[in-house]
């Protein structure tokens, strides 16, 4: 982060399709093989979502110190409109938007709370128009696991 190496702000696992690598933020990921657990919760999001995921990025956040400052997901191998199909289990944690262009008093931030089993689909354009964080809180939270489903072309 701005030259400087820095520890990521939660714990991450990538697993996936045998060829399908991840590369965001300098950090390079070739995948695990599916879980039959990964592989049950992604045929339910994908009868939900109609489309065919091929790998997911598991975030785990242990306590209100870890979250992800804002960003959007943009990495070329995301294609031109990346669909992210994310799933939460256990603690609720907030979960922002923000518009890349607008004026903040002009479109304002939008919060949502994701709770344990929640289901959020970020398709279409979004990535181009909307950044999205998990902010860091002082509130005692207890561990939150998060699946971000996606397909890398």
């Amino acid at each position: 982060m701005y030259g400087k190496e820095v520890d990521l702000p939660r714990k991450t696992a990538w697993y996936g399709d045998k060829d399908k690598s991840y590369k965001f933020s300098g950090i390079y990921l070739d995948p695990e093989p599916w879980t039959p657990a990964l592989l049950q919760i992604k045929e339910r999001i994908e009868n939900v979502a109609e489309i065919r995921f091929n790998s997911v990025l598991l975030n785990l956040y242990r306590d209100g110190a870890d979250g992800i400052s804002w960003h959007t997901d943009a990495e070329p191998e995301l294609g031109e409109n990346p669909v992210i199909g994310s799933v939460s289990f256990g603690e609720t944690r907030k979960f922002r938007f923000r518009h890349r262009y607008k004026y903040e008093k002009e479109m304002g931030k939008k919060e949502i709370y994701l709770t344990h089993g929640s289901f959020l689909l970020m398709a279409g354009e979004t990535q181009h128009f909307w950044q999205h964080q998990v902010p860091k809180t002082a509130r005692k939270v207890e561990p939150r696991i998060n699946l971000t489903f996606r397909v890398i072309y």
